[in-house]
């Protein structure tokens, strides 16, 4: 999901695609469930890893000490949705048994035709020299209806680019993985086909330190790696991670008349240093 500064829905649409716990492992396998090796690395003997959000779902109070309403920046972005959520108002962005739900209900009047909710970590992802190796990940229910623009991404905290898309359904069962800028200053993109997006799915995002300025992003869905993009200038550069379940825009309209769900459980992010 671009993030490039936000234009009204009449204005033009953006372009394709838009708690701590430390240890030292061997072997290189990381604890927990970050059991599965980091792939395309060499594994040092030992390597520390900290886990940085596990288990944020089982509460308000947890899933609040770990994530934010809304957008790092407000309460709207490109599309036709309005985000509302709060701590006393959970009509968008709800927990139930471990699962976050953020639901999308049309809207009379005003400039947004939905009402609909959005979330952000509070945990910055930044590809380091001290943390060269981060794991993002999580299972999702995701709409793939015309109009509905479900989103797992991360975007520049300082500026725009970076971004990396790991979850973007547009209006389709195709899945993008999208990555800008590369090192030819241009979008990165994968497609996956998903059978069923409103089945849980898996997705993922690996990303390590490639060269002192690059950052390598390994995207995986289900498990098996489906596209490695460069990050050109990523490497110290501060990302929020964000669960949006935005509509319209790119995923087309007039977009659904009824409520739409984007469901998530299992969200993860750790580092390591090898």
């Amino acid at each position: 999901m671009p993030h490039q500064p936000w234009t009204p829905p009449s204005g033009t649409d953006r372009p394709l695609a838009r708690r701590t716990a430390l240890g030292l492992l061997g072997g290189g396998l990381l604890a927990g469930a970050a059991a599965t090796a980091l792939p395309g690395r060499a594994h040092a003997a030992t390597r520390a890893t900290e886990v940085l959000i596990n288990g944020s779902l089982a509460s308000y109070g947890t899933f609040e000490s770990a994530w934010n309403y809304l957008y790092p920046w407000g309460d709207h972005h490109n599309g036709s949705a309005l985000m509302v959520a709060d701590s006393g108002n959970h009509n968008h962005v709800s927990l139930s048994g471990g699962v976050l739900t953020l639901t999308s209900t049309p809207s009379t009047g005003g400039d947004y035709h939905y009402h609909s909710g959005t979330v952000y970590a509070k945990q910055q992802v930044t590809v380091s020299d001290t943390w060269p190796v981060w794991d993002v990940r999580g299972d999702f229910q995701a709409p793939s209806a015309r109009g509905t623009w479900p989103a797992f991404w991360l975007t520049g905290a300082n500026s725009w680019p970076p971004e990396s898309d790991i979850l973007e359904f547009k209006g389709s069962a195709t899945n993008w993985s999208n990555t800008y800028k590369n090192q030819n200053g241009d979008w990165s993109t994968t497609q996956t086909a998903v059978s069923n997006p409103a089945s849980w799915h898996t997705y993922r995002a690996v990303l390590h330190k490639s060269s002192g300025t690059d950052v390598q992003i390994q995207y995986y869905v289900d498990g098996a790696l489906k596209g490695t993009h460069t990050g050109a200038g990523f490497l110290g550069q501060p990302l929020w991670l964000i669960i949006d379940l935005q509509m319209e825009g790119s995923s087309g309209s007039p977009g659904p008349t009824g409520t739409t769900y984007f469901r998530a459980q299992n969200l993860y992010l750790a580092r390591s240093t090898a």
